[in-house]
């Protein structure tokens, strides 16, 4: 199942983005859809640096509604609160509980989402890499997680950089280049993906 949310975010206006779920949330009659767009304003609250309203804001959702994608919700952002706040240890079940209740329910994006902070939040680089291609797979196996493809394959590719393995880096920032030109209209992620292939070459001394 895609993530009926993901249109309504914009990561470079947390203004609009809020406004637009406050909006939704005006409309939204059912408790387990008026719960998951509070999980959403507690993203942007965390996003904002303030915690306490982020926690306040998931803490309601998971009072109004015990629908399995309102747990999955509720779990990937209380993971983000605590990773965002310094307490990356405390994320990593948390994103866990997220990816197996989304994997169990078919919430196929939400899952990717979720492997995509497990390996975020993992304690070594085995448990990065595992998890990134947990998520990688799913996101090539099902269209409802499509989207995952090239934030996974970004993420792999400057992992891969930092080690210095930069032959390996470019494959998968060209990968996530040909993933994100699918969508035109993110000029943002597409600027970024071409940026990280041209600094792969220039690692590896080459123009192309």
């Amino acid at each position: 199942m895609t993530d009926r949310l993901r249109p309504h975010w914009n990561f470079d206006d947390l203004d609009g983005t809020e406004e637009r779920f406050r909006a939704r949330l005006a409309e939204e009659v059912p408790e387990p859809g008026r719960a998951e767009i509070l999980t959403q304003l507690a993203r942007v609250e965390g996003l904002r640096g303030r915690f306490d309203r982020a926690g306040a804001l998931v803490d309601e959702a998971a009072g109004l509604s015990q629908a399995a994608v309102v747990r999955v919700r509720v779990d990937l952002e209380r993971g983000r609160i605590c990773r965002s706040s310094g307490s990356k240890d405390a994320a990593l079940p948390l994103f866990r509980s997220a990816f197996a209740t989304a994997v169990d329910t078919g919430e196929d994006s939400l899952a990717a989402d979720a492997a995509h902070m497990c390996a975020l939040a993992a304690p070594d680089r085995e448990g990065f890499l595992a998890w990134t291609q947990r998520g990688i797979a799913l996101a090539e196996s099902s269209e409802a997680a499509a989207y995952w493809l090239g934030p996974l394959l970004n993420n792999l590719g400057w992992e891969l950089f930092d080690a210095g393995e930069h032959e390996q880096a470019l494959g998968f920032f060209e990968r996530a280049l040909a993933v994100r030109e699918r969508e035109p209209e993110q000029v943002a992620a597409i600027e970024a993906a071409r940026a990280a292939v041209t600094e792969a070459l220039g690692a590896l001394g080459r123009d192309r």
